[in-house]
């Protein structure tokens, strides 16, 4: 009889387990904020907090793979004197709610259950009914249960970019790759994007939205070997060294990603219109290489360059190359960038260009498992890169495109001479 009761016993415990996993717990640090995407602060250890704008939304995505019933609760902190009023809105359907506050206590707040009929990514919507300077509440979790949440998939991390999407390029072996043209066409112009034409082993070139109203062309060169993430602990050999830049063109160091050479032109370019980019390589000696980077200002309509850096320990050739997309900032993770990357070329050390019309696609941690929403393709005969916008489908890691050949090497490269 004891057995009997042990294995009850035990069966109980194993169903309560069960019941308790059926929840999943979005945290509050993975949500967004529309209209303004820093009208509130969001971190891991507070959630979200300081939210005082009734005209701010709190915004959550997720996949819901099941239709069914969908159970939504928040927990949240608010103080013992203070009642909020909240609206959820999934699937079409909104319900609204209330709670008091127990002070440093977290409260929940559940809503009546949603619908859902038709499987696929889902916005969850959180808006505030009370009256601006009124306590919202500090907001820790985004709550979910029912049949939908069934292998539901919610990135779960605090970074909150979208995934950053790459084009690498094969070169034929033994192709010594004195210069590296590629065009891009921004199709999409959220703040904090950058889409980069040229990038190799020791640097990268590209455009970049900065803010509401600065744009800039960026051209970067790496350190040897540098992990540091603070310049001033790289040795002098180790450096890469400015040889010139533009006109207009501010220069300096950066870090963070490791350490190098970073310049940049304010340059207003135009979403949907077409940008070109070269970078060059010049051995200076059996240690040392000059890297160049040259923009084609499109009203001017002649070659500027963006700045040139000797780089030691280079190898005198580019490799490695590659193209990228990056949501650089997180805080508008949701919103989809996409740009078109086109007619890239290379030229080798016998003055022959050389058509690169094949492409693999790749991304990073972040799109291995918490953001799937990672594309690359071929569109009118470019290849493109998309990731956010939180939209059916991905593109696996590793997967080879081919564009058509436009058989149309760069024929007016009139490049500014360097000192």
């Amino acid at each position: 009889m004891m057995k009997i009761w042990t294995f009850i016993f035990l069966l109980a415990l194993t169903g309560c387990a069960a019941e308790a996993k059926a929840e999943l717990r979005v945290p509050a640090f993975t949500a967004y904020l529309d209209p303004d995407p820093e009208g509130a602060s969001v971190s891991r250890g507070s959630g979200i907090t300081a939210w005082q704008d009734p005209a701010l939304k709190v915004l959550w995505f997720g996949e819901i793979k099941h239709s069914g019933k969908l159970e939504c609760s928040l927990t949240l902190r608010l103080a013992a004197s203070a009642e909020t009023k909240l609206r959820l809105t999934v699937a079409g359907q909104s319900r609204e709610a209330s709670v008091k506050g127990a002070g440093e206590k977290l409260v929940r707040i559940s809503f009546e259950p949603f619908d859902v009929t038709t499987p696929g990514y889902q916005r969850f919507t959180l808006e505030s009914l009370n009256k601006a300077g009124e306590p919202f509440g500090d907001l820790e979790a985004l709550i979910l249960a029912g049949p939908a949440t069934e292998e539901a998939h919610f990135n779960l991390e605090p970074r909150r970019n979208a995934a950053s999407v790459h084009l690498v390029y094969p070169v034929p072996e033994q192709t010594k790759v004195e210069a590296f043209y590629c065009e891009v066409t921004a199709l999409e112009e959220p703040l904090w994007s950058y889409y980069m034409a040229c990038g190799w082993n020791r640097g990268y070139f590209g455009m970049q939205v900065n803010s509401p109203t600065e744009r800039r062309i960026i051209f970067s060169v790496w350190d040897s070997g540098s992990k540091e993430m603070n310049r001033s602990n790289v040795d002098a050999e180790n450096r890469a060294t400015l040889v010139a830049k533009g006109e207009k063109v501010d220069a300096g160091d950066f870090g963070n990603e490791g350490t190098g050479g970073h310049s940049h032109l304010v340059y207003p370019w135009k979403t949907g219109e077409k940008q070109r980019f070269i970078v060059t390589a010049k051995a200076v000696d059996a240690t040392h290489t000059i890297y160049s980077g040259y923009f084609f200002h499109p009203e001017r309509k002649e070659w500027l360059l963006i700045s040139s850096w000797r780089a030691p320990k280079a190898g005198g050739y580019l490799r490695g190359l590659y193209s990228f997309s990056e949501d650089f900032n997180g805080v508008n993770g949701h919103v989809r960038r996409k740009a078109l990357y086109g007619n890239q070329w290379v030229r080798s050390t016998d003055g022959q260009w050389l058509e690169l019309t094949t492409a693999t696609f790749s991304h990073d941690s972040t799109g291995k498992a918490d953001r799937l929403d990672r594309f690359m393709g071929v569109e009118d005969g470019q290849f493109f890169l998309a990731q956010g916008g939180f939209v059916p489908g991905f593109t696996k890691f590793g997967e080879k495109f081919a564009r058509p050949a436009t058989g149309k090497a760069p024929s007016d490269l009139m490049l500014p001479q360097l000192p």
